[in-house]
């Protein structure tokens, strides 16, 4: 089987990223972005979705931590997009419900080469520490766009942000991880098209 790795470079006036992705690894993560709870978030998604990751990002982070997390994404979705090749034998479709204490997130994905995000996530505070809350959506749609992933969030309920956060990307990362496994059973690319 062909190893499906990418190594993706981003340099920018505003950021750094270099990352490098297994799909098919353990779920170890080595991730320095400098914005502590992406850093937690991104190990959370490796860890669930069994990829090895990688990263080290450095950006203009006196401005705020807006094109740090979005290129961060930007990234992610260009590593699982070109790791995954001609997408032969993939699931291609998959959904996980993951609660979070209090906090439920349902988080659908296709890897149909159609991005689209919709997220439904309604936060009761704007930051979690330093964090700002809008910015794990800017991540979601940087990575669901370069990804070329169609990806829907919605959390329902939840009172605690970080609750709902850490639900979301629990959720992302069991979707993804069962949506990128092959199936034997399936011979060519699981479209009628022919293509994704």
């Amino acid at each position: 089987m062909t190893k499906r790795i990418a190594t993706i470079q981003r340099k920018t006036n505003e950021t750094q990223v270099e990352l490098t992705i297994n799909i098919d690894g353990g779920g170890n993560s080595h991730v320095s972005t400098g914005v502590g709870f992406l850093d937690h978030m991104l190990d959370i998604l490796a860890k669930h979705a069994l990829l090895d990751l990688n990263i080290a990002a450095s950006g203009d982070r006196m401005v705020d931590d807006h094109h740090t997390v979005e290129d961060v994404g930007i990234c992610f979705g260009q590593g699982i997009k070109e790791a995954l090749g001609d997408k032969k034998g993939i699931r291609r479709f998959s959904n996980s419900s993951i609660p979070m204490q209090e906090a439920l997130a349902n988080v659908a994905i296709d890897i149909s080469g159609r991005p689209a995000l919709v997220f439904h996530v309604t936060f009761h505070t704007g930051k979690i520490g330093n964090f700002d809350v809008e910015l794990i959506e800017e991540f979601l749609k940087a990575f669901s766009t370069n990804a070329g992933i169609n990806l829907h969030v919605n959390v329902p309920y939840g009172a605690n942000a970080h609750h709902m956060a850490e639900a979301i990307f629990k959720g992302l990362a069991r979707a993804l991880g069962d949506a990128v496994q092959t199936d034997e059973r399936i011979k060519d690319v699981p479209s009628t098209k022919g293509v994704l």
